[in-house]
């Protein structure tokens, strides 16, 4: 081979290894551009679907093998492929047990996401106390269970009913490093959250005479900060305790609020942003579009 050649080949080598370490610099696919994506693209079919793409399966918690609250039921995908997922603790209301949201556990899981549906220590526990043990179930949750491994333990957010959505806003309050925080028809005595600095979708229900929206869930709404990604979402035909039956509203738009920031999955940012309007199901939606987390 001429010295020329040779020069030349050397040449066309060193460019086509650049190019390949330039593209490894480069942002790939999307799954590499967020790489807590978890799932197939979502439509509004596969948000209000029963169930989503991953089979799950769960294991209960003693009350006896914890501290700080009273046991509950982990749900979880089974597939070990896509790595850990983000984690979701849900607590009950005043004077119920965790069956009463038992069917959020396998239908948020199935999303893509390892949701502890929780007992309390008494049925009769405040709000504040409620926010405590939503923080120590998350903790055992990353910290010792069975499931540890499958959970990023920075990407966590808190749910709950009545009491529980008043114990969600105080866990949310305490730990401002929580990615999303959803009260379902909550009720606290305190009315003002200025202090929240996750992510909220607060929802109601234009029926509720247990904890009316005029005294709850608006007042919890507009206190929180301006500059915060929040939503409000009252359900249209809907009573107190309409989170406790299976309900596809309560569902879509959960699903949507904590994969945009649990997994800050800008795919389900589609179904916040235009807010969406009213409709049979939705008497109010108001929100922080665009959002910018």
């Amino acid at each position: 081979m001429s010295t020329s050649r040779s020069r030349t080949l050397r040449l066309a080598v060193a460019a086509a290894a650049a190019t390949a370490g330039l593209a490894a610099l480069m942002p790939g696919a999307q799954a590499a551009d967020n790489p807590y994506e978890r799932g197939p693209a979502p439509s509004n079919a596969s948000i209000e679907a029963v169930r989503g793409p991953y089979a799950t399966s769960r294991t209960t918690v003693s009350s006896l093998s914890v501290r700080g609250f009273g046991g509950g039921t982990i749900y979880y995908p089974t597939s070990t492929s896509d790595g850990t997922f983000g984690a979701v603790v849900i607590a009950p209301g005043f004077t119920a047990y965790q069956s009463s949201i038992a069917w959020l556990g396998p239908r948020l899981a199935s999303q893509g996401f390892v949701v502890f549906t929780i007992d309390t220590n008494t049925t009769s526990d405040q709000p504040a106390s409620r926010g405590d043990q939503l923080l120590a179930a998350l903790d055992h949750l990353t910290g010792s269970s069975a499931v540890r491994s499958r959970v990023d333990s920075s990407r966590l957010g808190v749910m709950g009913h009545s009491m529980g959505g008043g114990g969600t806003l105080e866990a949310a309050k305490d730990r401002p490093s929580l990615q999303a925080a959803i009260p379902l028809t909550g009720w606290n005595t305190d009315k003002t959250w200025p202090e929240v600095q996750t992510p909220t979708l607060v929802i109601g229900a234009d029926g509720d005479t247990v904890a009316p929206v005029g005294t709850h869930s608006k007042p919890f709404y507009n206190s929180l900060p301006g500059s915060l990604d929040k939503a409000y979402l009252e359900l249209r035909g809907a009573t107190h305790f309409t989170p406790n039956t299976s309900n596809t509203t309560i569902a879509k738009y959960s699903i949507s609020w904590l994969k945009r920031f649990i997994d800050n999955d800008t795919r389900y940012e589609q179904f916040l942003c235009p807010l969406p309007s009213t409709s049979l199901t939705i008497a109010d939606y108001q929100g922080t579009c665009p959002h910018t987390s």
